[in-house]
């Protein structure tokens, strides 16, 4: 038979009437009842002023040190407009519009109390960060996904400075083909400069595989001034802060809505973006935000292509259609993407062994001393 479940009220109220009944001694009740003598004198003396035999509060009468209710009113409506952003971030956030604010741990007991914070994720996870030393010196791009909207798919394409965590890039294009990617990132350009290289992933438009990492828009990158990297195959974390990035974008924006059509999407993005540049406190930069750590690039979008030139006795060759050239008597393969174009090669400290060489950029290796 299973235990009768009583509440500690009712186990009181018993306690009281047995007293009064006077059948066993006030000191063997209180026994039985597993409480001290002095506890049962207080709920004695509390039934026999009449009062409720329930717990009274423990909350002091005044609280002279409780965070005011402007802070806290600021800390509600902070929170209602970013509500992913976290007690760290609110503080910080708050202190730059010129608050007096609490810590982080009290604002997030305010957070508590009003509903606003969500249970902490299972297990910690250990990071691993790094940075290059100043702006510019690499970005990362790559595409968020396909969104869905009520007028078909929408591909949001983004471009992080790695240093800075600084969004340059945050547009909403039709597909994931050349053509858009190179528009978006001319006008990038115009307006940020050149970086130093581009790091991206292996698919398209910037790779088929590993194997084939030029394609068209890649082998343009290069002929204006930036050098390309590409990430490590299935390892997306080599692209960590755009993976990161992409988190907080579904977090802050694209999740919850129904998109009608890409022009739809893009507004909301193009008022997003400066939250997230100018005024949103970044963890990994210890809560300054991104736009405190960046500065444009001193080296300027080219309008007008300058001519491929190399060293004078650097021998030079024309890469054919199919991505062939022919050096020393034997074929060589540098890509498709290098097609009508001339590259140089140079030779390594290895005998043998050259580099193949498109503007200023190593783009492939030949190795003579290993057959054909």
């Amino acid at each position: 038979m299973p235990w009768r479940a009583v509440s500690t009220e009712a186990l009181r109220q018993e306690f009281l009437t047995l007293n009064a009944q006077g059948a066993v001694s006030f000191r063997e009740l209180c026994r039985r009842f597993g409480i001290s003598r002095k506890t049962g004198y207080k709920w004695r003396a509390r039934a026999a002023a009449g009062a409720a035999l329930t717990d009274r509060a423990r909350r002091p009468q005044r609280s002279p040190r409780r965070t005011g209710p402007a802070v806290e009113a600021a800390v509600v409506g902070l929170r209602h407009a970013h509500p992913a952003w976290g007690a760290r971030k609110l503080r910080r956030r708050l202190q730059d519009q010129g608050a007096a604010v609490p810590a982080a741990s009290t604002l997030t007991r305010i957070l508590h109390r009003h509903g606003l914070i969500a249970a902490a994720a299972a297990g910690p996870r250990a990071w691993q960060r790094f940075e290059h030393p100043v702006p510019n010196a690499l970005w990362q791009m790559d595409f968020k996904g396909a969104v869905p909207t009520l007028a078909g798919p929408a591909h949001p394409l983004t471009v992080l400075d790695d240093h800075s965590r600084f969004n340059l890039c945050l547009r909403v294009l039709p597909d994931q083909q050349t053509a858009g990617v190179q528009g978006a990132l001319t006008a990038t350009f115009r307006t940020y400069g050149l970086p130093d290289r581009l790091l991206v992933d292996n698919g398209s438009p910037w790779g088929s595989d590993a194997a084939h990492p030029w394609t068209p828009l890649t082998v343009w990158c290069l002929r204006v001034g930036v050098g390309v990297s590409h990430s490590r195959p299935y390892h997306p974390q080599t692209l960590g802060k755009e993976e990161r990035f992409h988190e907080t974008l579904d977090v802050e924006v694209l999740t919850g809505t129904q998109w009608r059509d890409r022009a739809h999407l893009q507004g909301r993005l193009d008022r997003w973006r400066p939250v997230y540049n100018l005024e949103r406190p970044h963890e990994a930069l210890g809560l300054a935000v991104p736009a405190s750590r960046y500065r444009p690039s001193l080296r300027p979008f080219p309008e007008t292509l300058p001519p491929i030139a190399y060293a004078p006795g650097v021998p030079v060759r024309k890469v054919q259609q199919g991505g062939h050239f022919t050096f020393q008597g034997r074929a060589c393969k540098v890509g498709k993407a290098f097609a009508g174009y001339p590259v140089a090669l140079r030779p390594t400290l290895t005998d043998g062994v050259y580099e193949v060489v498109f503007c200023a950029h190593v783009v492939a290796e030949l190795n003579f001393t290993t057959g054909p």
